[in-house]
């Protein structure tokens, strides 16, 4: 049968009744299920990667239900409701698609889709940052806004957006590849003094530096990431079962013969 969103509404303020609700549910707090939230975006993520139209449905369920309890508990708080989180979210992307709405969310005469996606990109962060300016005062940060519970890597690709509307940024992505080989070789030099701390310092450089490349570049760099972390497991299990194969545990080879058999599962995956 059918069901609508004030079905899930209705369940979750049922969950949430302080006598006959469930009793982990009424426990929680905005804190105690950030977590949850946090995982059950990873988890829609890891469903796109996958191309699992079936679980990205469970899972985009799972993420809805997140925002859901979120706005319950806010709620109960007296501070906002589900409609004002929908509400905000609408006045938003009118105000930012000022090429398909006009300001009462009618569309415009002209064809928004002839507009060019750079352009629109480019006039979506200038809008933000106006967002930005309007709501803070002049005493507060910079880089104020980029959310702490991110990942680092995404983190540091949305500090370095956010640095670069003010103008400091590289020209180009051959400039940050150089920056990036300044960065190795600062690892390099770190490594040779022996401190772990000077060498956790310039990985991290390293780190932004890469992060800025995969900005300039036009890619997301946790989704190269994630893809990167996927062709070594694809790859390193596959030079597993080849070696494995001929009737020894991997830990039995050597390096050299693992090298081998990884170059040999390149070449195959390049021929298919």
């Amino acid at each position: 049968m059918p069901q609508s969103i004030d079905t899930l509404l209705t369940i979750m303020a049922r969950l949430r009744d302080p006598v006959r609700g469930c009793p982990w549910d009424v426990a929680q707090t905005f804190a105690s299920i950030v977590p949850y939230t946090i995982e059950e975006a990873y988890e829609v993520a890891d469903a796109v990667d996958r191309g699992e139209l079936q679980e990205l449905r469970d899972e985009l369920g799972d993420l809805l239900l997140q925002v859901v309890f979120h706005a319950r508990i806010a709620e109960e708080a007296g501070a906002f409701r589900f409609e004002d989180v929908v509400a905000a979210i609408v006045a938003k992307l009118i105000r930012r698609h000022p090429h398909v709405f006009d300001a009462t969310g009618a569309f415009l005469p002209e064809d928004g889709r002839r507009a060019d996606p750079q352009d629109i990109a480019a006039a979506w962060e200038d809008a933000k940052a106006r967002e930005r300016e309007h709501r803070t005062s002049a005493a507060a940060p910079l880089l104020d806004g980029v959310a702490l519970a991110l990942p680092a890597l995404s983190r540091a690709g949305k500090i370095s957006s956010r640095a670069a509307a003010y103008g400091f940024d590289w020209p180009d992505a051959a400039s940050v590849v150089a920056k990036v080989h300044e960065e190795a070789d600062e690892v390099a030099e770190a490594l040779l003094s022996g401190s772990t701390a000077a060498v956790a310092e310039e990985i991290g450089d390293l780190l932004f530096a890469v992060a800025n490349l995969a900005r300039h570049a036009g890619v997301d760099p946790e989704t190269a990431l994630r893809a990167g972390n996927a062709k070594f497991e694809r790859r390193f299990e596959a030079m597993g079962r080849r070696l494995q194969g001929q009737g020894r545990p991997l830990r039995a080879f050597d390096l050299a013969a693992m090298e081998e058999a990884w170059a040999a599962v390149k070449r195959e995956e390049v021929k298919g």
